[in-house]
């Protein structure tokens, strides 16, 4: 999916190079050269583009007048100006009516592509909050489970056809802190029973006897201290969804159990006598291999396929990796309300160290991760130092290093190809002494390639000279 940026730009060859740099960009791009065509397409059309990047003074009139036509029509797009004069009372204004920068021409095609990505980003944000209270008055619509990324657009599409249907059950599978019970909520609240309750058990949170009792509740006089008359879980959830957390901790007599009330609708009480009748749509959840554990006569066969009618396998956060475009902003923003915060500047090489993780603990270590960073922040920029994923197990290494006969070299963007090539050079030569000829026969290329590389990386052939103290402390 490619994302609409707006070009409005009176110099037809500056504004035709812009459109054709940032299409190469996997942008979608929209090119107007007059304040009048921006404002049609802006205005009588409805174009709510998610980055607009705007000259300031135009020949017919001011992007900036055009920007605020457009937030009150209600788009929720960035804007980013660029001026050849830098008005100083220009720029105060556009960032008072909610600009994302304000930038002088010419600029830095690199500095630019970073300030319309980090626009982007903030974009995104904006338009979740602006849609919310467009989905009906749910708390958790299917776009709840946030990325763009192919694995993430999977998920939600599946979700999309789910809640559409009157299901009895399903079972969702994946590590921990990947959002089973996020998407437990967004079945249930965009379903067809989002009227009637939802409630959650975590089976591993509680011992066998109380779990029994609170699923299927018990009467007075049951056992020692029960002294009055108790409406279980599956009882509470009649009309609504019963949310099985961690049902592989269960113990395979209470399945049994279990089974009976979802196949025949009906319960008893413990201590009592009477047939409570049920009606409960139940959604399962598990980080273990119930498959396996069928097999290993660890989960009940019969459960386990009466709880399958669908089950939804949910990836952990290092196979969606780009998806940290969108969590990022999204949960910056939820904790600077939560916490009277402000950030809102989040470098590139934050976002490289990220993607560099690993991710043990999925979504929920990042939402750890971004709450220590956003409570400790001082201002709008995001504290690399709270990060603390160095040293974090499963941590791939941001910095090239040499292990034996080994190097390694990462592949998160930290490091240019030229860097690379350079560093690996360089190693090579410390590791051959300097010798050109035995350094190009390992590397696999000519003395002449591999001097030409070592001129233009400004290599030196030459070990580094020691500086040796002699006895009198003089240099030598």
């Amino acid at each position: 999916m490619t994302d609409l940026l707006m070009i409005i730009e009176d110099d037809q060859l500056l504004g035709a190079e812009l459109a054709r740099y940032f299409r190469h960009l996997d942008w979608e791009v929209d090119l107007a050269t007059d304040f009048e065509q921006a404002r049609h397409k802006l205005i009588d059309q409805d174009l709510d583009p998610l980055v607009t990047l705007a000259d300031t003074l135009l020949p017919d009139g001011n992007s900036i007048d055009l920007f605020e036509l457009a937030r009150q029509q209600g788009h929720t797009g960035e804007w980013i100006f660029l001026s050849g004069f830098g008005g100083v009372p220009e720029s105060v204004r556009a960032l008072r009516l909610g600009a994302y920068d304000f930038l002088e021409k010419p600029c830095d095609p690199e500095r630019l592509r970073t300030i319309v990505n980090d626009a982007r980003r903030s974009a995104r944000v904006q338009q979740l909050l602006h849609d919310q209270p467009k989905m009906g008055g749910r708390a958790y619509p299917p776009d709840a489970f946030v990325g763009r990324g192919k694995i993430a657009q999977q998920v939600r599409r599946m979700l999309c056809r789910i809640v559409e249907v009157p299901f009895s059950a399903l079972v969702i599978t994946g590590e921990t802190g990947t959002g089973k019970g996020l998407v437990a909520r967004i079945l249930h609240h965009s379903g067809p029973r989002a009227d009637g309750p939802f409630i959650e058990v975590n089976c591993a949170a509680l011992p066998r006897d109380l779990l029994e009792s609170e699923l299927f509740g018990h009467e007075a006089g049951a056992f020692t201290g029960a002294k009055g008359r108790h409406r279980g879980f599956l009882e509470q959830a009649d009309g609504g969804t019963l949310f099985l957390d961690e049902i592989g901790e269960m113990d395979m007599d209470l399945q049994a159990k279990l089974l009976t009330a979802i196949e025949g609708k009906t319960l008893h009480r413990l201590g009592g006598e009477q047939q409570v009748r049920v009606n409960v749509q139940v959604v399962a959840a598990s980080n273990r291999d119930l498959e396996r554990q069928v097999k290993e006569n660890r989960f009940r066969s019969d459960l386990y396929h009466r709880l399958s009618v669908f089950r939804l396998d949910l990836p952990p956060l290092r196979e969606r990796l780009e998806d940290l475009d969108d969590l990022l902003p999204l949960i910056i923003a939820e904790f600077n309300a939560s916490a009277g915060r402000h950030v809102k500047i989040v470098p590139e090489k934050i976002y490289r160290k990220l993607r560099s993780y690993d991710w043990p603990g999925n979504v929920r270590e990042l939402r750890n991760v971004i709450e220590r960073a956003v409570l400790l922040s001082d201002g709008e920029l995001f504290p690399d130092r709270w990060l603390q994923l160095d040293s974090a197990p499963g941590g791939a290494p941001d910095q090239p290093c040499i292990d034996g006969a080994r190097l390694t070299i990462p592949l998160d963007g930290s490091m240019a190809l030229d860097e690379m090539d350079s560093f690996i050079i360089q190693t090579a030569l410390q590791r051959y002494g300097y010798n050109v000829t035995a350094t190009a026969r390992v590397l696999g290329t000519t003395r002449e390639t591999l001097r030409y590389r070592i001129h233009k990386y400004h290599l030196s052939t030459e070990p580094p000279k020691l500086d040796v103290v002699n006895e009198t402390g003089v240099h030598q």
